[in-house]
């Protein structure tokens, strides 16, 4: 494993959506695209790997139509739906757990 895919796999599992890839056991697929992204990433990668990535990141939810399709939503941090209009509402690291953030767009569970 290299640094940038070691880099990319811890970041994409602090995201809320590995709550669902964890439930449904989809470690396999969440590194098969930190490999293939960090082979896009080189300057003379092929064409097709950049619409691999990006139908494999559709597939994770880690895209707008990607969360739409799996019929996901992730909640604002409740720091930001409480912050006054014109103040800077950026979450703070660990402030708010992405488990609360990752709902099924049906029902409310996730």
């Amino acid at each position: 494993m290299s640094v940038r895919e070691a880099e990319l796999w811890a970041d994409l599992w602090r995201k809320p959506q590995a709550i669902m890839w964890e439930r449904f056991g989809q470690e396999l697929e969440v590194a098969l695209y930190v490999r293939r992204l960090t082979e896009a990433e080189l300057m003379d990668s092929r064409v097709n790997l950049s619409t691999l990535v990006r139908q494999m990141g559709d597939s994770l939810g880690l895209t707008t139509p990607g969360m739409r399709a799996n019929r996901w939503r992730v909640d604002r941090p409740r720091e930001e739906e409480e912050a006054p209009t014109g103040t800077s509402s950026a979450p703070i690291a660990g402030v708010y757990d992405a488990r609360a953030r990752l709902r099924a767009a049906a029902g409310g569970s996730g």
